[in-house]
């Protein structure tokens, strides 16, 4: 099992984490469901380092072999949790490490959680929103089906609880139909902007290893590459509009669900259901409840709602003042260049050097507590991290020579994420106009 000091950030860090602090940090019980995707994304980005020469063919086939392992015993409940994994992606890289040894290290090199978590949260909404529409597709062919067998049904439309006019039994059936349907197109629309590739955008600046990020697309079966790596590592607007359409399919369910009651009761005795989604009363034995409507009901009551017209003039006439607030803003304001610069320390360029520790051979969870032991020194001693002196550095690991010096430059620093999506000018500049392209379309 491994200790406090072998956490992935443990060389920064001393002392134990404060037990109701790791208990708060902790997200293994819910992220769990995400093994399975993070263990097929981590072997994309296993193959994308081996391309990239990081990693050697018999490293490479080491790695898939531990992965395929833990999937093996994932997918056999026999993945031990331990109570110091924080997540399930502290779980698979402490079980890969315990499988394959040191070499587990190297699969981490470039990868930040920040895009490490994001993907396989694509990952899983994308499989998710697949099997979600199928079931959906099910429902509404279902409703079909029911609604030309029984054509011929007439019955009570009802306005205000109060009999309205006749109206045949399928056209009521037919008009839930039509309303999931547009939650199906919904789905699929966030689908769409689920399918975006954020893997190879590191904790933000993007990945300096020209990593081939076309190929982990491809691998990963993504139908597009993030553009930028600070908006692609933040981006949740995709779980955001999932749960939106979530809420609009369960709000047009739990309308179905409540004129089904309405019509099995015996005031109506429209409709019987079948006892395989009723249920008793403990208390009254000629109940028949209809529990599994109800059940629907009851799962929609999370959504809160209010008059549709309020709502829908409220955010058109916050959302208009707003915008044209945000652009006088960003229009009108001015950057104060020196303030930026004097701002940049060369703490921040602590992945810069474990980069370099990696380009020399060593394993980045390695090179990664090797940073982290010089932070804490120059922090020791009272001095920046680029004022430590060779022999600070060579104390931590003989690897640190006085080539160290050429790390401490921030332009340096941003032009190496030249990958797509990168900080690099020219990263930067292939998005301006990638941006630009795209609103061309959407005007046309």
């Amino acid at each position: 099992m491994a200790s406090e000091g072998d956490k992935m950030y443990g060389g920064r860090l001393v002392g134990s984490l404060d037990p109701i602090m790791e208990k708060l940090n902790a997200s293994i019980l819910v992220d769990q469901r995400l093994a399975e995707v993070d263990i097929r994304g981590s072997i994309a980005y296993a193959k994308v380092l081996e391309k990239a020469g990081i990693l050697s063919r018999a490293e490479l086939d080491k790695i898939i072999s531990g992965l395929e392992k833990i999937s093996e015993e994932y997918s056999k409940g026999s993945l031990i949790l331990s109570k110091i994994d924080e997540d399930i992606h502290t779980t698979i890289e402490r079980r890969l490490k315990e499988i394959i040894g040191d070499v587990a290290g190297k699969l981490h090199t470039g990868r930040s959680r920040n895009d490490q978590v994001v993907t396989d949260l694509r990952l899983l909404m994308k499989s998710s929103i697949s099997m979600l529409s199928t079931h959906l597709h099910q429902l509404i062919r279902t409703l079909l089906e029911r609604a030309s067998a029984e054509i011929d049904v007439i019955f009570p439309g009802y306005t205000h609880m109060q009999r309205a006019q006749p109206i045949r039994w399928s056209h009521f059936l037919v008009s839930h139909a039509v309303a999931l349907t547009r939650d199906s197109e919904r789905l699929m629309e966030v689908k769409r902007r689920i399918n975006v590739l954020p893997l190879g955008s590191g904790a933000l600046a993007g990945n300096p290893l020209n990593i081939d990020r076309e190929f982990l697309r491809k691998e990963l079966d993504f139908s597009s590459i993030s553009i930028n790596s600070m908006d692609a590592v933040s981006d949740r607007d995709f779980v955001v509009e999932f749960l939106s359409t979530a809420s609009l399919i369960m709000i047009h369910l739990s309308r179905l669900s409540e004129d089904l009651i309405m019509y099995t009761t015996k005031e109506f005795g429209f409709i019987t259901l079948s006892d395989s989604y009723c249920t008793g009363s403990s208390l009254m034995p000629q109940k028949k409840n209809p529990d599994s409507l109800e059940l629907i009901r009851s799962k929609a009551g999370r959504v809160f709602g209010r008059e549709d017209k309020e709502a829908v003039i409220d955010v058109i006439d916050t959302l208009n003042a707003v915008l044209q607030v945000t652009t006088g803003v960003i229009s009108t304001l001015q950057i104060n260049k020196d303030n930026m610069e004097r701002a940049l320390s060369s703490d921040m360029l602590a992945t810069d050097l474990a980069n370099y520790l990696v380009r020399k051979g060593m394993p980045f969870r390695q090179a990664h507590m090797a940073v982290g032991k010089a932070v804490h020194l120059a922090e020791s001693k009272g001095v920046t991290l680029n004022h430590l002196s060779t022999e600070d550095f060579k104390s931590i690991t003989p690897m640190m020579g006085s080539d160290i010096s050429q790390v401490f430059n921030h332009q340096h620093s941003v032009e190496q994420y030249t990958s797509p999506g990168g900080t690099a000018k020219s990263s930067v500049t292939t998005q301006i106009e990638q941006v630009k392209e795209m609103l061309k379309r959407q005007k046309e």
